[in-house]
């Protein structure tokens, strides 16, 4: 189901107040109806007769077992080729929190849909939501993983305010779906409804938080007879054309000004086999940056940070290459040329293949190196056997090869539900890798983890050992060498309060070792959530932590709270601050690493002034000053008092108005500065504005037309030479990249 995405979800967990629903049915036999249902058919208390109705949703939460506190009624049926749910939805006048925004956009809006488990296997499902105003968000649900919302695809949706509430149409065509080839179909199902202004969220059947899954509580649909999604093939091709202006400055090389053209077509094919695998294909992908990278700080960061993928082909059933460590992380693959992907279910299997190739191997070399003008070619494969309940084994191999180098990785993982509240995951591997000087390396690599989850508490125990020769190339490892200890307890209260919904402590603890045997980290953090209604939480935590780096012990603290509320119609606020000892992982040459004062502030605060724009302020200030122990037992001179390090700014605002359901505009400022001490680090200063602007019509996934326009100014001067050289300016002057670029594609399904 939808999660919460700011940094406050790290310490919430959802409230249940104690209610059990007694007798309630969890089966449900549809009818098939000859004429597509109108919403004019639901208006003034009217409805389908020839439609089966739902009415007893039962919250999940806050209150588990208790009925939904707005009346909620459902009306389901198909025919030929499509399925239909109706909603009819009560609501106090006034408070339907209902906005015209784009795709997916709709989670703190009142909302409703169904999850379709079509395989009835108890282990992924089908999820389609809609707004009052029929905004369509839809994503892929598979037990232990988090929702998959780089799903999409073409299914239809109205919505319709009214004097008490609204009412919603949800029309998914079976081509859109897979499910076997059985003549009499069973498929799991929960019908949902989502009302911010409570914090509450409700389903049919009732789907309680006592258990730590979802798909094993699904209720069972029948009536569903003689339907088959037929040939699904589509085609998508594509166009691309952008003009380009930037400042090209290389590490090793004469730094010079450019303009390119480029057009570039390109194509992507998909076809449903067996009526449960697709064959996804891939020519010349398109990678044009129609979404770009949300702010994160990168300035004094000990290891990698993770941006996530934004690239349609990389997006769309990504969930099959998932386990428990990350394997495979497909921003790794930066410029490939043509592709294929398998993924899908027979019987108890489902799979993931990929092959693909690229050219950013070859491009990072010397031109004169004969490599240069190679690719890299690339194999990745997960294989899943399901049994028992909800419990799996998988295989996982993945292969980079380039001009005789290569990363070959091994790997087992398994899920196992020990019982209703109890889950284990665990995976083992073992990498090989040759480096292009003819160098071979390789190690092996566990992850075990143990969770605990009910309506009272979560436990979570996890171990990880990474040897010093393992390596992922595909993956996302940011650290090896290590031996960890992870745990994690959170107890729940549940006052009988209508303003403090739920209240409780929780407590990690963190180990690690090298392995020699040396210990790198320690972290003791105990922390306090407290819910409220609106939409408002509360998380405090105090953390002391020990961490070596670079053959340095550091003894540290930090100290946090975070904030989210939604109390207000039109606005939502996130609001996270940290201050305690920091570690300077970047020194000048003449200084070790060392400690000292540091704060973070993390901001959101979204505005919606009407029902079709949206503004986003995001603010993030990272500080850094030295304390009167920085320098302890250190050669260097002691700073008399205490000395900014670095200050970084980054400052983003993001306007989006939504002219019609298809059509929408997107601006964004963006501003990222890093003021440093050069005397204490090693950064430049930096300055950077850019501007970005996008039009978008879309008409659904796959047909779409994208307009956009990109400025870059940065604080870079470019000297006349012999040779020329760049120097850095005080202001942010000079335009380093301004790109025109347009898209448009188009859906061919068959």
């Amino acid at each position: 189901m939808p999660r919460c995405s700011t940094l406050l979800c790290l310490f919430m967990f959802t409230v249940t107040v104690s209610a059990q629903p007694t007798g309630q049915i969890r089966d449900l036999q549809i009818p098939r109806i000859r004429s597509r249902p109108r919403l004019e058919e639901f208006l003034n208390s009217n409805a389908r007769v020839d439609m089966k109705r739902v009415d007893d949703f039962r919250q999940r939460q806050p209150g588990d077992g208790v009925p939904a506190s707005r009346t909620t009624s459902a009306w389901l049926g198909y025919d030929d080729k499509e399925f239909y749910v109706v909603f009819v939805c009560q609501e106090p006048p006034g408070q339907t929190r209902a906005r015209l925004s784009k795709r997916e956009d709709v989670f703190n809006d009142d909302v409703v849909g169904v999850i379709l488990d079509t395989y009835h296997d108890r282990q992924r499902g089908f999820e389609f939501f809609v707004n009052a105003l029929g905004v369509q968000a839809d994503a892929i649900e598979s037990e232990g993983q988090n929702d998959d919302f780089s799903f999409d695809t073409l299914w239809y949706s109205e919505g319709r305010l009214t004097p008490d509430g609204f009412i919603a149409l949800i029309d998914i065509p079976f081509k859109s779906l897979r499910f076997s080839a059985e003549q009499m179909q069973t498929w799991g199902i929960a019908l949902f409804r989502s009302t911010p202004a409570n914090n509450e969220n409700s389903f049919w059947p009732y789907v309680t938080q006592k258990e730590s899954g979802f798909n094993q509580q699904l209720g069972n649909l029948s009536g569903l007879e003689d339907i088959a999604p037929g040939r699904n093939f589509q085609l998508i091709p594509y166009f691309a054309f952008a003009r380009s202006h930037l400042l090209n400055n290389p590490t090793n090389g004469t730094p010079s000004f450019e303009s390119n053209t480029e057009t570039r077509p390109g194509l992507d094919a998909k076809a449903v086999i067996h009526e449960s695998l697709t064959l996804d294909v891939t020519l010349n992908p398109d990678f044009s940056q129609v979404e770009s990278d949300d702010p994160q700080v990168t300035v004094n960061q000990r290891f990698e940070v993770r941006f996530p993928e934004k690239r349609p082909f990389f997006l769309e059933n990504n969930g099959y290459f998932v386990t428990p460590e990350t394997l495979f992380f497909s921003r790794r693959i930066v410029d490939p040329e043509f592709g294929g992907r398998l993924t899908g279910k027979l019987g108890r299997w489902s799979m993931g293949l990929l092959a693909i190739d690229d050219r950013a191997a070859g491009s990072a070399l010397d031109p004169a190196d004969p490599a240069s003008r190679d690719r890299a070619h690339i194999g990745v494969i997960h294989v899943l056997r399901e049994f028992g309940t909800q419990s799996n084994a998988g295989l996982f191999l993945s292969d980079r090869e380039f001009a005789g180098s290569f990363n070959r990785v091994e790997a087992l993982d398994t899920r196992l539900r020990l019982s209703s509240t109890w889950t284990l995951a665990a995976q083992g591997m073992a990498s090989q890798s040759r480096a292009l000087d003819g160098t071979r390396s390789g190690g092996d690599a566990y992850n075990v983890d143990l969770h605990e989850q009910d309506r009272n508490h979560i436990y979570d125990l996890q171990y990880i050992d990474r040897g010093e020769g393992f390596a992922a190339d595909l993956g996302f490892i940011p650290r090896v060498n290590l031996r960890q200890l992870n745990q994690f307890a959170q107890r729940r209260f549940h006052p009988a309060s209508k303003t403090l919904l739920s209240w409780g402590p929780n407590l990690a603890v963190m180990a690690d070792f090298d392995h020699r045997n040396v210990q790198q980290d320690w972290r003791v953090s105990p922390g306090l959530n407290l819910e409220f209604a609106r939409s408002t939480y509360v998380g405090f935590y105090h953390a002391e932590l020990f961490e070596r780096f670079n053959n340095i012990n550091l003894r540290r603290n930090d100290t946090g709270i975070g904030f989210h509320s939604e109390v207000f119609k039109r606005a939502i606020m996130d609001i996270n601050f940290a201050k305690g000892t920091r570690t300077n992982y970047d020194p000048p040459s003449a200084l070790e690493a060392f400690r000292g004062e540091g704060s973070e502030l993390n901001t959101t605060l979204t505005f919606r002034p009407t029902s079709r724009l949206k503004l986003d302020e995001i603010y993030l200030l990272t500080r850094f000053s030295t304390s009167a122990d920085s320098f302890a037992g250190m050669a260097a001179p002691p700073v008399p008092r205490p000395t900014a390090v670095f200050v970084n700014h980054l400052i983003r605002s993001r306007l989006n108005y939504q002219f019609t359901r298809e059509l929408s505009l997107r601006v964004i400022f963006d501003y990222n500065a890093t003021l440093e001490n050069p005397a204490l680090i090693d950064l430049d200063r930096r300055k950077r504005f850019t501007g970005d602007i996008l039009l978008t019509y879309l008409l659904h996934p796959g047909t779409a037309l994208y307009l956009g326009y990109t400025d870059q100014l940065e604080n870079i001067g470019l000297i006349a030479g012999p040779p020329p050289s760049v120097t850095r300016l005080a202001f942010p002057s000079t335009t380093t990249g301004r790109q025109f670029f347009a898209k448009l594609s188009y859906l061919f399904r068959f």
